[in-house]
Order: C-alpha cells, then sequence, then structure tokens
C-alpha cells in the first residue's frame, strides 16, 4: 500500500509540475511582487543612497585634488617669482657693492696720489731749502775767505809774485779748513 501511495503522490506531483493552475500562479505573482518591493525598499534605495553618496564623496575629492592642485601650481609659481625676484635682487646688491668697491679704489688711489704729491711737494722744499742753506753757506765762506784775503792784502804791499803766493797759500787754508 505504501507503494501505491508513493505512486500516486508521485504521479501526482508529475501533474502538478506539468499543470497551470492559476491560484499558484497569483500566489508566485504576489509574492514576486512582495519581494520586489522588499528589495527596493530595504535594499535598491539604501544602495542608491550609499551610490549616491561614494559619487558625491568621489566628486568632492577629485574636486579637492584638482583644487590642490591648482594651489600647487600656483604656489609653484609664486615660488618661480620670487626666486627670479630673488636672483635680480642678488644681482643688484652685488653690483651696488661692485659699484661702492670701485668709488672706494678710486677714493684710496686718490688719497694716495695726493698724499704721494704732498710728499714730493714737501720733499721738493726740503731741497730748495738744503739747495739755499748751502748756497748761504757757500757765500758765507767765500764772503769770510774774501774778507781774510782783502786784510792780508791791506796789511802789507805786495807784488804780484806775492800776491799769487798769497792767493795759493790761501787756497791751501781753504782746501784743508775743510
Amino acid at each position: 500500500m505504501l507503494n501505491l501511495i508513493s505512486e500516486a503522490a508521485a504521479e501526482q506531483a508529475t501533474l502538478s509540475l506539468v499543470s497551470i493552475d492559476p491560484g499558484t500562479i497569483v500566489f508566485t505573482l504576489i509574492n514576486t511582487l512582495i519581494i520586489f518591493l522588499i528589495f527596493r525598499i530595504f535594499l535598491f534605495k539604501p544602495v542608491c543612497k550609499i551610490l549616491d553618496k561614494r559619487k558625491e564623496m568621489a566628486a568632492a575629492e577629485i574636486s579637492d585634488a584638482q583644487k590642490a592642485k591648482e594651489s600647487a601650481e600656483k604656489t609653484e609659481q609664486e615660488y618661480l617669482a620670487k626666486l627670479a625676484d630673488a636672483k635680480s635682487e642678488a644681482a643688484e646688491i652685488v653690483k651696488a657693492a661692485t659699484l661702492r668697491a670701485q668709488a672706494r679704489e678710486d677714493e684710496i688711489i686718490s688719497e694716495a696720489n695726493t698724499k704721494a704729491a704732498e710728499i714730493r711737494a714737501k720733499a721738493e722744499e726740503s731741497i730748495e731749502r738744503d739747495k739755499q742753506r748751502a748756497v748761504n753757506e757757500i757765500k758765507d765762506e767765500i764772503s769770510a775767505m774774501v774778507i781774510m784775503a782783502a786784510s792780508k792784502v791791506v796789511e802789507k804791499e805786495i807784488s804780484q809774485q806775492e800776491n799769487e803766493e798769497l792767493i795759493s797759500g790761501f787756497l791751501a787754508e781753504v782746501g784743508s779748513a775743510k
């Protein structure tokens, strides 16, 4: 009997699989609609919200990255401009220092030339004074010799020969006095 029941159940199962039952179709459609609504409410909308948020976050990150890139480029341009300004300022400082050094060099050379001219003038003055002193000393000596010679001539009346002897003796005295 069991055999018969199981055969009957098997036949009925075979018939139900192949047969179209409107109740089952409606029940299956309602089940599918309910599952669709449940997926729509509990799965599709939250997943779409998460995807939208993620899309917004990605767009914000891309925007931030673009802003950071623009800021970096702007900073780089400012840096390059400041570097160029610094280079030109350094060149101006070097040029100004060179001009100051050249001016100082010219000033030192001018001072040296002035001092050299003063030293030369003092040396020429000293030479002129020494020359004048020597000339005055020679004049004094000549005057003294003339006075000595004149006093000897006045002391005695001399002949031509005595005059020559007197001059020779006088010259010998003057030569030995030096």
